[in-house]
């Protein structure tokens, strides 16, 4: 078997079930690149809680170097519930928005799709979730998120949300082209009628739409946006949104696909450089438990294939794999009710490694 040119990838677990999941999509990774003839190499490093215990930093310069030289960035999730105070000066959660800009990640793709065999486990009725098949588009290096927070005394608190020209046009344009490849409708999420900065959001977008003319362009309020994703999660394809108000619609919508646990993302920018995650948290609660579902970090890992390393087929494999196990009904415990049976996390990545296998006809 031929062998190309390697691609390095940095590994960074974290804290709790992190450690758990990504070891599972990295077997998924080492497999892919056997099964295909690509040499991967897997560079492990510390981030998050993990890194605070080691270095008192969440995010080490060493870790950093590490991404920067890498080809794409594997990252599980970060938080300990030993460094919960929110008024701590430096916390585990640092980390993502270190990385996020060091990075120059500007743009975070969570697509969310509800596979037939899991309506059920949807809290919402099947009827109303079948089908569903949309990303959101979230602007990840601007907005509140990166304002001015300051303390005024013990009676005020002030934050700032700042958006640019330039920040709103990169990541519309990102938006708009994907919208292209997809169904061809964006539907941009602010809140218009009283942000400035969302005044400016939609100002830019508007500009942005008239370039791409067979791409519908709809606005809604984030109140109203909140509300149509439960009732009429078909209609969209792609949103659209700022960097607070893509945060919460995201994991509004992992109520959609059933549970967090099925739901990768990818944050992407300027160069060739992405970092893949899972879009749940550490849940220390479960961690070292076996119960912990992988198949968000899998699928993770092919929006790694797929963006970074530009192996298309590859990534669909993956995906392909993902479905075949859970069409031949293997669950992890978030996918059951208590008490039923349910395989562990490990087994759930060897399922998928073996029904990768089988495609690939070895």
């Amino acid at each position: 078997m031929n062998r190309e040119t390697g691609h390095t990838i940095a590994v960074l677990p974290g804290d709790g079930i992190g450690r758990e999941v990504i070891a599972e999509a990295e077997k998924v990774l080492a497999q892919v690149g056997e099964l295909y003839g690509h040499a991967f190499a897997f560079e492990h490093a510390l981030v998050g809680g993990a890194a605070m215990d080691a270095t008192g930093e969440p995010l080490p310069q060493s870790t950093l170097r590490l991404c920067k030289a890498s080809d794409a960035v594997l990252f599980g999730a970060v938080g300990d519930p030993k460094y919960d105070d929110p008024g701590a000066k430096v916390r585990p959660e640092q980390a993502l928005l270190g990385l996020r800009q060091k990075l120059g990640l500007y743009a975070n793709l969570r697509p969310v799709w509800m596979h037939p065999a899991l309506a059920g486990a949807s809290p919402l009725r099947p009827e109303d979730v079948t089908g569903v098949d949309l990303i959101v588009v979230r602007e990840l290096t601007g907005g509140i998120y990166f304002g001015r927070p300051r303390v005024e005394g013990a009676e005020r608190a002030v934050d700032t949300m700042i958006y640019t020209r330039e920040e709103v046009e990169r990541v519309a344009h990102l938006a708009f082209g994907m919208a292209v490849g997809r169904r061809g409708k964006v539907t941009s999420v602010d809140k218009a009628n009283v942000l400035a900065c969302s005044r400016l959001w939609r100002q830019v977008v508007d500009e942005v739409g008239r370039t791409y003319p067979d791409v519908q362009l709809e606005h809604l309020l984030i109140d109203a946006a909140t509300m149509h994703l439960i009732k009429r999660p078909r209609d969209f394809d792609v949103i659209l949104t700022g960097n607070m108000f893509g945060d919460i619609l995201s994991d509004e919508t992992s109520v959609l696909a059933g549970s967090m646990g099925m739901l990768p993302s990818a944050s992407i920018g300027q160069g060739q450089v992405g970092m893949y995650e899972p879009i749940h948290g550490s849940a220390p609660d479960i961690a070292g438990q076996g119960l912990a579902n992988p198949l968000a970090a899998i699928l993770a890992a092919a929006m790694l294939l797929r963006h970074s390393l530009g192996l298309e087929a590859e990534a669909r494999a993956v995906e392909a794999a993902v479905a075949h196990v859970l069409d031949a009904g293997h669950r992890t415990a978030d996918l059951t009710s208590e008490g039923s049976p349910h395989v562990t996390t490990q087994q759930m990545g060897g399922l998928v490694i073996d029904a990768l296998t089988a495609q690939k006809g070895v």
